[in-house]
């Protein structure tokens, strides 16, 4: 690691603010977030514009191999991942016993459904295997992924699982591992620029997660497992259905300012509003508003007008806080209007960013260093002695 990423006073415990809030943990080439320009990358690519332009396919050979494919590496890529969208047959045979759960809940079915595939199809430590097999391993578990949601939900809904279509793309597969049925393209497009914008964004928690797993020397699995964990928390991947229900309890246009306005000034969080790196717009909240609306139809225009005011809201009740509208917002109306249900909102999230997290998990095995920092100790100070007579019970 380069002095770039040493903190003043190597050597020296250092005491890091709450959430380690600027902090530098770690060197990537992966991608990188610049909040106060609203603007993030993958590999020095515009991420908004790889979505506009790109295939998923296209960006995934991106975040993994470090390149973006010209066209025959492309098909090869594309027909590379789609072969490997069978499960093996002790997971196959195993899902409807992980959905039948209850309450059932897919990011937790997934986690567990993972945490099995790495199991069965060997998923060895990070620490004893070379960096191509790691890789062939990566994109191998993000192949799975789709299949493994949709067969989930599908088991828990009492339906048989849909095979892949070989001849489909990432995003339309996706679709038709849902329902069974050829997806509408229109739908297949907005949820393919949804699952770009969010294959991978900066260091966050899930994002670190994975690589403090992976620097024990652990395997993929595991560190994909603690990962999703990550992912389940309503601050980092759990807000698109949340957002959306803020739509639904609002209902009307004339409610929305009393509504808002009451949330915000006690005490509540807006879901979809306010991001911990952004102080300004969310670009993948401006692409996916585009997106929205046109696919979004009557609700989309109604979110338009919610987020506006809650914008107003926010800038009355919260002067000199830099809160804008962030991904989640719309993003819960791009999924509704394809199809996709509220439930598997944040499981689609962790579909795609298992291509961020695997990546991630590459780098990290490729020069690894143990993660292991300090904390600082605020309890009673030592040595404390045992209260008198205190004995063995």
């Amino acid at each position: 690691m380069t002095n770039a990423t040493q903190l003043p006073g190597a050597g020296q415990p250092i005491v890091a603010p709450p959430g380690l809030e600027g902090v530098v943990a770690a060197e990537t080439s992966i991608g990188d977030v610049r909040g106060e320009e609203g603007f993030f990358h993958y590999r020095g690519y515009n991420a908004t514009e790889l979505a506009r332009l790109c295939s998923f396919e296209q960006v995934w050979h991106l975040i993994i191999e470090g390149e973006l494919p010209d066209p025959d590496r492309t098909r090869e890529f594309r027909q590379e991942t789609a072969r490997l969208r069978t499960l093996p047959e002790q997971v196959a045979k195993l899902l409807p016993e992980i959905a039948s759960v209850e309450p059932f809940a897919p990011l937790e079915a997934l986690r567990t459904a993972v945490s099995l595939t790495a199991s069965v199809i060997g998923l060895k430590p990070v620490l004893d295997i070379p960096a191509e097999e790691l890789r062939s391993q990566a994109i191998r578990v993000s192949a799975l992924v789709p299949v493994i949601l949709m067969g989930l939900y599908r088991a828990h809904q009492g339906l048989e699982p849909v095979p892949a279509d070989p001849e489909l793309g990432y995003a339309a597969s996706y679709l038709q591992l849902l329902t069974g049925e050829p997806p509408n393209e229109a739908h297949a497009r907005a949820v393919e620029k949804y699952l770009i914008l969010t294959m991978d964004h900066g260091f966050n928690a899930s994002t670190f997660t994975a690589r403090v797993i992976t620097s024990t020397g652990a395997d993929l699995g595991s560190a994909l497992v603690g990962a999703i964990g990550a992912l389940s928390g309503p601050l980092h991947g759990g807000a698109p259905s949340r957002a959306l229900q803020t739509l639904d309890e609002i209902g009307e246009r004339s409610r929305a300012y009393d509504y808002l306005h009451q949330k915000v000034e006690s005490g509540e969080r807006l879901m979809g509003f306010g991001h911990r790196i952004y102080k300004t717009d969310d670009p993948r909240s401006v692409l996916l508003r585009e997106v929205a609306l046109e696919t979004g139809g009557e609700q989309a225009r109604f979110a338009e007008y919610v987020e506006q005011t809650a914008l107003e809201v926010l800038h009355e009740l919260k002067p000199g806080r830099r809160l804008y509208t962030n991904v989640e917002f719309y993003a819960g109306v791009v999924m509704n209007s394809a199809g996709i249900p509220r439930e598997m909102f944040t499981p689609t999230f962790a579909s795609s960013r298992t291509v961020g997290w695997t990546a991630a998990i590459c780098e990290q095995a490729s020069h690894n260093r143990l993660i292991r920092p300090l904390a600082a100790y605020v309890g009673p100070p030592p040595p404390r002695p045992l209260p008198e007579g205190y004995a063995y019970c």
